[in-house]
């Protein structure tokens, strides 16, 4: 008993010998048409994201320092109304 690729099976079923017509339209040796450029989209917010993510370690220190800071700090009475 052999054992069988569907995939295989199901890709010759599909596969035809002729090409495509979109790779007749240029002739050979032309060159391909440069894609058009397209204005970026969400620059502004890629760049906000990645200042974001380059401060954060930064950011965070600067929360841990202060929180150490405001526990050195306390007088420990206990009394935590204003």
């Amino acid at each position: 008993m052999k054992d069988e690729d569907p995939t295989a099976e199901f890709l010759d079923s599909v596969r035809t010998d002729e090409e495509t017509p979109w790779r007749h339209d240029r002739p050979a040796g032309e060159p391909a048409p440069e894609r058009a450029e397209r204005p970026e989209r969400w620059g502004r917010t890629r760049a906000a994201g990645r200042a974001a993510a380059q401060a954060a370690p930064y950011l965070q220190a600067a929360a841990l320092v202060a929180w150490l800071a405001s526990g050195a700090f306390d007088d420990g009475s206990g009394n935590q109304s204003g």
